[in-house]
């Protein structure tokens, strides 16, 4: 069983995270690979004491990667994008 504390691992701050924080209040995660979407609205609600309006998720493959002669494989992760409620905003990680 997943608790609160496994389901958010850390906050994606790319080039396209940053601008849906500005324009659209939402924040994106990579989480937990068999979160839900209750689960992870309930774990940002909990830690950071917002309203969350909805929750996105999408689901990645890892990349086939070859080290040498060795051929790896990266493993899989998903990402969550968190709509917050209006009014609403968490501070900035960086």
């Amino acid at each position: 069983m997943i608790t609160l504390y496994d389901v958010i691992r850390i906050p994606a701050m790319t080039e396209k995270a940053i601008q849906l924080k500005e324009k659209r209040n939402s924040i994106v995660f990579k989480v937990h690979p068999k979160a839900d979407k209750t689960q992870i609205k309930a774990a940002v609600e909990s830690f950071f004491s917002v309203k969350v309006e909805a929750v996105r998720t999408m689901n990645y493959r890892g990349k086939v990667k070859r080290f040498g002669k060795n051929v790896g494989r990266r493993k899989d992760w998903k990402k969550a994008v968190v709509v917050l409620a209006e009014g609403e905003s968490i501070p900035d990680f960086v």
